[in-house]
């Protein structure tokens, strides 16, 4: 599945109101301190509101936020009426939740009134087919370890960010990250999943890294309807080379089979290719 933003083809709005502007302070610009979801929606349509609801709330009872639950609901439905309304197919959807303004330094206002800042773009030459295969870096940084914050999406992307630039750099499609002791955790922006011996593995994230929502689906739904099963488990890099297949998930692209990572080649994706067209049908 490719998609590529079109240029000017954006909109934002701050508390469901369109805007171009940010008030300040917020402590979302100043300390990362927020949550955020990325949803792709189609014909105006959010896929997997509920999974992602789901991560964005664990992910405010953790930074001890209020339950926003309804408003963002409220916001999420308005945001992608205007999508429909202007006429996109297909559009890249990010829903931010900020703690808001608040005092200076770190001690969040015991009161706190939060943000919902959504912002989407129109996505062109969107198709349903699967992505061509990925070639992987090794990105220099490696994820913190940190148990309270793993497996959401807060704000502070720093080490994707760095990890982002290593790949651009070396002019590769994505890259591997790592935890401080060398074990396999994620792509930049994805779960990742390696095939061996005819099991589908994928990191353990208790923690660093992103539960993401295509992984959960992989997990409970795709993998179970296609007669797979996943299992979690600790991988380290020579398993990774040596694994029979590779791909990873995401939001946007759904499943991407991965093409080369260092000098180890995979010229054919059987599982994911049957994963893909369960996701596929469920786009449908």
């Amino acid at each position: 599945m490719t998609a590529t933003p079109v240029p000017g083809d954006t909109l934002i709005w701050l508390d469901g109101a369109e805007t171009s502007a940010l008030p300040l302070p917020d402590r979302g610009l100043d300390f990362g301190d927020g949550v955020f979801e990325t949803l792709l929606v189609k014909h105006g349509e959010p896929l997997y509101p509920d999974l992602h609801l789901t991560r964005m709330l664990r992910g405010c009872k953790v930074l001890s936020l209020p339950d926003c639950t309804i408003s963002l609901r409220r916001n999420l439905k308005a945001a992608c009426s205007a999508i429909a309304a202007r006429g996109w197919h297909w559009a890249s959807l990010r829903m931010t939740l900020s703690r808001g303004c608040g005092p200076r330094g770190y001690t969040p206002p015991a009161d706190p009134e939060p943000r919902i800042i959504i912002s989407a773009t129109r996505l062109d030459d969107f198709d349903l087919d699967m992505s061509a295969p990925a070639k992987l870096h090794l990105a220099d940084v490696r994820w913190a370890t940190q148990p309270a914050l793993a497996g959401l999406k807060h704000l502070n992307r720093l080490e994707q960010v760095l990890a982002a630039v290593d790949y651009t750099k070396a002019g590769l499609d994505e890259a591997v990250m790592l935890d401080q002791n060398a074990r396999v955790i994620s792509v930049v922006a994805g779960n990742l999943f390696v095939v061996t011996g005819g099991e589908i593995l994928t990191p353990v994230l208790e923690h660093c890294g992103i539960r993401g929502t295509r992984r959960d689906l992989v997990i409970r739904c795709w993998a179970p309807a296609a007669g797979l099963a996943v299992r979690e488990s600790d991988i380290g890099i020579e398993q990774l080379q040596e694994a029979d297949e590779v791909f990873y998930s995401n939001s946007l692209v759904g499943l991407r089979p991965v093409a080369s990572f260092g000098r180890r080649r995979w010229s054919t994706h059987p599982t994911c290719d049957a994963l893909y067209r369960q996701y596929r049908e469920a786009l449908t």
